[in-house]
C-alpha cells in the first residue's frame, strides 16, 4: 500500500483477475467448500492448485503462511542505507496506530485495525516492491490474496476488506492508509535521530502523503519527540547517573 514519491512501502494493487464466487460454507475435516481453485489459476505451470485439502489443512497452511511475513523483509531500507523491518513488525505497528487514529476521529478502532492488520498479507508471496522496485515490476495482489485463502472459509471476508483498503472511500480505509504512511514516519524519524540526514528526504514525501487532520498532528508530534524519550525520561536522573540510583561501595 503506497502513493509514489521515495523508496519506501509496497504498492499499488496488482492485474485484475476474474472475479471470485463467493465462498461456499465448509464443515471442518471435510474436503473444501468449492473454493479450493483460486480464480485465474488452473493448475498447470503458473496455476496454484490446492484441490483435495479440507478447510483446516488450508487454515493451518494459513497460518503458516502468515509467519513468512517475519521472514519478508521491507526492501525499502537498503536505499535509506540504514535502519531494518519485516512485514510482519510493519503490519502490527500499522494497526496499532489505525486503532490510536480511529479513536481519535471517532471511527471504528476494530475495522480500522483489520484494515491494517491484512494490509501486506499478499507480500508473503509477492514480497515487499519498494517505489524503486515498482519503476520495473509489478505485482497481483488479488491474486496472491485468492491463492493464499482459497478454501479457508476466509476468501471473501478478507478480500473485501482487502477491496475496501483500496477503494479509499470509508474513513476506516483512509485511516488505514495513513497509519501505513505513520508507521513508516516513526521509523524514519528515529534514523533521523540517530544520524541519518537522508531519511529526512523521506520525512518530507511521507509526511505529505497524510490524508486526515488526526495523522498530521500525530505526526507532528512525532516530528517533535525524541525517539529515546519513552523510556529515558520516565526515571530520575539518579537512575541513570547511579547503578540502578544508588551509591555504589
Amino acid at each position: 500500500m503506497k502513493t509514489p514519491g521515495t523508496p519506501g512501502t509496497p504498492g499499488t494493487p496488482g492485474t485484475p483477475v476474474t472475479p471470485d464466487t463467493p465462498d461456499t460454507p465448509e464443515t471442518p475435516g471435510t474436503p473444501d467448500g468449492g473454493d479450493a481453485q483460486a480464480p485465474g489459476g488452473t493448475g498447470g505451470q503458473n496455476g496454484f492448485d490446492m484441490t483435495g485439502r479440507d478447510r483446516l489443512t488450508r487454515l493451518a497452511d494459513f497460518l503458516f503462511e502468515v509467519g513468512m511475513l517475519r521472514k519478508t523483509p521491507r526492501t525499502g531500507y537498503q536505499f535509506l542505507g540504514s535502519g531494518a523491518e519485516n512485514v510482519a513488525e510493519h503490519s502490527f505497528r500499522t494497526a496499532v496506530i489505525g486503532y490510536v487514529l480511529a479513536g481519535m476521529r471517532g471511527a471504528d478502532p476494530l475495522k480500522t485495525m483489520a484494515l491494517c492488520l491484512f494490509h501486506d498479507l499478499h507480500e508473503a508471496r509477492t514480497g515487499d516492491f519498494n517505489y524503486v522496485n515498482k519503476l520495473y515490476n509489478t505485482s497481483d495482489e488479488k491474486r496472491a490474496l485468492t491463492d493464499a485463502l482459497t478454501g479457508t472459509g476466509l476468501r471473501e471476508n478478507i478480500l473485501d476488506t482487502w477491496r475496501e483498503l483500496e477503494a479509499r472511500e470509508t474513513p476506516e480505509s483512509v485511516l488505514a492508509h495513513d497509519a501505513d504512511q505513520l508507521d513508516l514516519i516513526v521509523n524514519l524519524k528515529e534514523e533521523l535521530d540517530l544520524g541519518n540526514r537522508y531519511a529526512a528526504k523521506w520525512l518530507d514525501c511521507s509526511l505529505e502523503r497524510l490524508q486526515t487532520d488526526e495523522a498530521r498532528a500525530l505526526a507532528r508530534s512525532v516530528m517533535e519527540t525524541d525517539h529515546t524519550d519513552w523510556w529515558f525520561q520516565g526515571p530520575d536522573r539518579l537512575w541513570w547517573t547511579k547503578k540502578n540510583g544508588k551509591e555504589q561501595p
